[in-house]
């Protein structure tokens, strides 16, 4: 009896073929080199490390959405990466902590996550970004924003745009001018990601009504913000996402959410969400946050992107042609093959019996020169 399922892969992962692999191969260059121009050194950590390390280095990493097992050398609990940045954050405090700050560094390769994330079912991604680590100030966050809006457009995206949010917002003024309970205070930041008016009034957050409606594109969505009566909490944020905007000028669609959450679990001050037209959901996510050093250890601001590009490499695959392919026949002269590699890609044959067209060739070499299939 054969087994039906033998060749299926699991629920969430898929093989990448080739035309797939070529442009997340151009992809994947096109936004390391930029990250690379602006001064942001490559680092490449394990795709598996001790569960301890992975989920402690910051605040909201969840092992539970990790890959677990046991080390049989070491009999201690590892798991496989569902986020590089927590990795990179370890590098950064343990045998890079000596380096000067601010430390630029960046990294590709691919998670994995035991579910998907909403309907989304996709366990594994390929995940790219860039840490500025030893600053959260405005400054750095202005930089990072800029280097990954300048990534995605050096990568084929289009109409790109990003959506800022603060985090620690609702906390500030809970703590504050708009004083909650500590049991009504996640009550109040679920109704507000929820975009609940109903719920957040029965929750006691009366006074945060006025956050649902300041949102929108900036410029417009700041001016809501900027009214509200909170004592000059605001200012300095305010003043923060204008000078981020600028910049970023006119290379992205800026928009804001001051309450958003979700994707942000481990972000301080500020965070960001980018989209691109045509892609389903976010493309990236980042902001300020702080490494986690040994107890007692004070931690490290630092800021940061992840870029999950699958879905821009999904849609170029399929919009691109197929790229041009020489055909090499039997017997063909070996030096002019070589010296046209330089600019084509060859296939040469190995028997009679291989054929230009069924190997997918859109030239063959004859007589020393290239013709169209």
């Amino acid at each position: 009896m054969t087994n039906s399922t033998r060749d299926l892969l699991p629920e969430g992962l898929e093989d990448r073929l080739p035309q797939a692999t070529a442009a997340a191969t151009r992809i994947t260059r096109a936004i390391m080199d930029v990250m690379d121009a602006h001064g942001y050194d490559r680092v490449q950590p394990p795709t598996i490390e001790f569960e301890q390390s992975l989920a402690s280095r910051m605040a909201g990493i969840q092992s539970r959405r990790m890959f677990r097992f046991v080390d049989p050398a070491s009999l201690r609990m590892m798991a496989l990466r569902s986020d590089v940045t927590p990795q990179v954050g370890r590098i950064a405090a343990t045998r890079m902590s000596a380096n000067p700050r601010p430390l630029r560094l960046c990294y590709n390769g691919q998670i994995l996550t035991i579910k998907g994330d909403g309907l989304d079912p996709v366990r594994e991604r390929l995940q790219l970004g860039a840490e500025l680590i030893g600053s959260d100030s405005v400054a750095a966050a202005a930089e990072v924003v800029a280097v990954a809006v300048e990534a995605l457009v050096a990568a084929g995206a289009q109409g790109v745009s990003v959506d800022f949010t603060m985090p620690e917002l609702v906390g500030e003024l809970a703590a504050g001018p708009w004083p909650l309970a500590p049991d009504a205070l996640e009550a109040v930041r679920t109704a507000l990601d929820a975009k609940d008016a109903g719920a957040l009034a029965a929750a006691g957050g009366q006074a945060y009504l006025p956050l649902l409606y300041a949102t929108g594109p900036l410029d417009s969505a700041i001016e809501r913000l900027a009214a509200l009566d909170v004592g000059g909490v605001l200012d300095e944020r305010i003043a923060a996402l204008r000078s981020i905007a600028g910049r970023v000028g006119h290379a992205a669609r800026l928009t804001l959410d001051p309450t958003e959450r979700h994707g942000f679990e481990y972000q301080s001050w500020f965070g960001f969400t980018i989209f691109a037209d045509g892609l389903r959901g976010a493309v990236g996510r980042g902001g300020t946050y702080r490494i986690l050093g040994p107890a007692g250890a004070q931690a490290e601001p630092a800021t940061g992107f992840s870029l999950y590009p699958d879905p821009l490499i999904a849609t170029l695959a399929a919009q691109e042609a197929p790229r041009p392919l020489l055909f090499l026949p039997l017997g063909h002269d070996a030096a002019v093959a070589a010296a046209l590699r330089g600019e084509w890609r060859t296939v040469a044959a190995l028997s009679e019996a291989d054929d230009a067209v069924a190997l997918g060739c859109t030239h063959r070499l004859a007589g020393g020169l290239v013709e169209a299939v």
